[in-house]
């Protein structure tokens, strides 16, 4: 299998690589540096010149918060750079997995999101990404949208690092309780891609780790797996404005994973424990 990932420097980009390498494939990991996704050219001469089976795109631009205030490059970088890539792809008849967000999703739910259900981001980011998403939808014949949510992995910033470092430096902290999602091992969200590219089992899907529970249940969760000794309180969301609003509720339900015969993800805890285990390995 010959796959190009786009956004191999991020913290999904990075294990994707790595795993497909594992498995023997022939893996082309380009970082932004590399492979500029907003340079139609570029991303077209790279696709073109090693023509992959598949390209799994998952270079975006996912400051929230910073968004709200660069959207137009918010919008060049998920939008156009999608676009881009898509294009590249159909040219050279390889299938495109993009990868795409829960903040698709307003948030206002009580049950979890379906893939088919009416998307309405709230945040600059979350619609650059539906646009991203669209885009895919119109250019693509053979494509996989994979929204996913609460990613962290062993390369790259995420809530688990920020936590332990956090924990390190002083001794309480106040983590909302009243936003609710699935922690995402970017491991088992690879392993996932890496499958499902192999099919022709095109259209959308959820894939997190299964489960939910609130960014303070994630917290004390991390600390315990880790060993750390330190006092968390539950807080509301309004005693921590952002400049980007974050959907309260974005549990995904695996609809597509089911009726596909795919092997869902395991649960968020035991992604959690399989985190700390790699990462003293």
């Amino acid at each position: 299998m010959k796959v190009i990932v786009t956004g191999a420097g991020g913290q999904l980009g990075y294990d994707l690589v790595r795993l497909a390498t594992n498995r023997g494939w022939d893996v082309h990991g380009f970082s932004r540096l590399e492979m500029d996704v907003t340079d139609l050219d570029a991303v077209k001469e790279r696709t073109t010149a090693i023509r992959p089976d598949a390209i799994i795109h998952a270079a975006a631009y996912t400051k929230v918060d910073l968004a709200e205030q660069e959207p137009d490059l918010a919008y060049q970088v998920n939008a156009l750079g999608t676009r881009n890539v898509a294009i590249a792809a159909e040219e050279v008849g390889a299938r495109l997995c993009y990868i795409s967000t829960d903040y698709v999703f307003d948030g206002n739910a009580n049950l979890p999101y379906r893939e088919y259900d009416q998307t309405h981001p709230l945040s600059v980011y979350g619609k650059t990404k539906l646009a991203g998403e669209k885009l895919v939808e119109s250019l693509s014949s053979r494509y996989y949208i994979v929204r996913t949510a609460w990613v962290y992995g062993r390369h790259g910033a995420n809530f688990v690092k920020t936590m332990l470092r956090l924990a390190a430096e002083q001794r309480e902290l106040r983590v909302v309780h009243d936003q609710f999602g699935s922690p995402t091992y970017t491991v088992d969200l690879a392993e996932f891609l890496l499958d499902l590219v192999q099919t022709e089992k095109y259209g959308i899907y959820h894939a997190t780790n299964s489960g939910m529970c609130s960014w303070y249940e994630f917290a004390r969760a991390i600390f315990e797996a880790a060993g750390v000794n330190v006092k968390v309180h539950p807080v509301s969301t309004a005693e921590f404005p952002r400049p980007a609003p974050r959907p309260k509720y974005s549990v995904l339900d695996h609809m597509a994973i089911r009726a596909n015969g795919l092997r869902d993800l395991r649960d968020w805890r035991e992604g959690l424990l399989a985190y700390f285990a790699d990462s003293s390995g």
